[in-house]
């Protein structure tokens, strides 16, 4: 993100006071409609970080959320996920005229503290910071979701007792499996971005392959591949496992298998010799991983061929 400076909001109340609205009711949960934000007028001069989780709906604002290794445009209701202590940086192209709505749900660590969900949301692959693309929400979709926001809203303004906590932590969590849900769709219906992402892994592997990299680096592990497409390695899993069926290590294994597959019938390298080109330290290992994967030994399958 360049030499920009980055500004720190440390508190949900100095968030409020940034986009220029009221103070909110409780200091730790807040729900802001985007109505009544005022942008900052150095809101795309410098790169931002908040100290709470921030997860919004946008509807009618142009521009990027550049975060991660990712641009995001702003679109017809697109639902970003931020966590604490992220870096991004936000380019707007705001139209006065134009008829802006959606919401920010700004939650507090602490809020969380001593809850179950203090501890699992970190299992959520969507705040993890390489996602690798924002949630676009169908109309019903986007009813659903603001209804569980709609319920926050109305808990945390009513008195709050002993039981609020609890309540407003059983909607988040409703609120975050619904969208790990959504999520699970848009791999399906956004089949262009999900192949994209199968396309370049495919390359990347084809390479690894193709240029002898496995037998002078080993064989790639699921983080560095990940890595390279610039995704969190549950997040690439999870959409592969959609796809194809596959994890990312049974995908790896299987290009692998193939390529062992080619050597075994057009070559006269001993298995031995296949094994290490592919980046297996021991021969046994591969022979172990053919066998489960074709149930033949490699040196039956080649004698097939005879």
């Amino acid at each position: 993100m360049g030499q920009r400076a980055t500004k720190t909001i440390k508190t949900i109340t100095e968030f409020h006071r940034s986009r220029g609205v009221q103070p909110p009711d409780h200091p730790l949960i807040s729900v802001i409609d985007y109505h009544d934000v005022k942008r900052p007028s150095d809101i795309g001069e410098v790169n931002w970080m908040l100290n709470f989780y921030m997860i919004s709906l946008k509807i009618g604002i142009n521009g990027q959320l550049k975060y991660g290794q990712q641009d995001y445009d702003f679109d017809e209701g697109t639902m970003f996920f931020i966590s604490p202590n992220q870096v991004f940086r936000i380019e707007t192209d705001e139209n006065p005229q134009q008829q802006k709505s959606g919401w920010m749900l700004l939650i507090h660590p602490d809020f969380l503290w001593n809850t179950s969900l203090a501890k699992t949301i970190k299992k959520y692959d969507f705040f993890d910071y390489s996602v690798n693309e924002a949630l676009f929400l169908s109309k019903k979709e986007e009813q659903v979701i603001n209804g569980i926001i709609e319920n926050i809203e109305r808990e945390y303004h009513a008195n709050i007792d002993k039981f609020s906590q609890n309540i407003i932590v059983s909607h988040i969590e409703t609120l975050l499996n619904y969208s790990e849900r959504f999520y699970e769709r848009q791999f399906i219906t956004r089949k262009i971005t999900s192949h994209e992402v199968l396309d370049r892994l495919e390359e990347l592997l084809d390479g690894y392959i193709g240029n002898n990299d496995l037998m002078l680096k080993g064989l790639p592990t699921v983080q560095q591949i990940a890595d390279k497409l610039h995704m969190s390695s549950n997040y690439l899993s999870r959409l592969l496992t959609t796809l194809t069926g596959q994890s990312t290590q049974q995908f790896i294994h299987d290009k692998l298998i193939e390529k062992a597959k080619e050597k075994l019938s057009a070559t006269n390298l001993s298995i031995s010799e296949i094994a290490y080109e592919l980046g297996f330290e021991h021969p046994q290992s591969f022979t172990r991983l053919f066998k489960n994967k074709t149930h033949l030994s490699p040196l039956e399958f080649r004698n097939s061929f005879n």
